[in-house]
C-alpha cells in the first residue's frame, strides 16, 4: 500500500514541479517521497522510475499530439530508437535513483536491546 501510494505522490508531485520548474525538479520531487515513505531501496526504486516514466510518457504523447508530430517525426530520423521510449528511460532512471538515494537517506533504526 505504501508502494502505490508512493508512486501515486512522487507522480502528481513531479506534475506539479514539472509544470513550472524545470525538468530536474522532478528528482528533488521523487527523492522526497523515497524520504517520506522509509520503504526499502528496491521498492523506492521501483515506485520512482515507474512514476515519472508513466508521467513523461503522457506528456510526450500529449505534446507530440498537440503539435502533431512535427518534432518527433525529425527526431526518429536521428535517432534509431523510438524518442518516447528513449525519454522514458532517462526520465524512469533519474525518478528511479532519486527515490532510491531518499530511501537509502534515511537513518537505521538502532535496537538497544541485543
Amino acid at each position: 500500500m505504501k508502494f502505490l501510494f508512493q508512486l501515486i505522490v512522487t507522480a502528481v508531485g513531479c506534475f506539479a514541479a514539472q509544470y513550472f520548474l524545470p525538468w530536474w525538479t522532478m528528482a528533488i520531487v521523487a527523492f522526497v517521497a523515497g524520504y517520506s515513505f522509509q520503504n526499502k531501496g528496491a521498492v523506492s526504486f521501483i515506485a520512482g522510475f515507474i512514476a515519472v516514466a508513466l508521467l513523461w510518457l503522457l506528456m510526450a504523447y500529449q505534446i507530440d499530439v498537440a503539435s502533431q508530430s512535427l518534432l518527433t517525426e525529425k527526431m526518429n530520423k536521428i535517432f534509431p530508437l523510438n524518442v518516447f521510449i528513449l525519454m522514458v528511460v532517462v526520465g524512469g532512471f533519474v525518478g528511479g535513483f532519486a527515490a532510491l538515494t531518499g530511501a537509502l537517506m534515511n537513518p537505521k533504526k538502532v535496537s538497544k536491546y541485543y
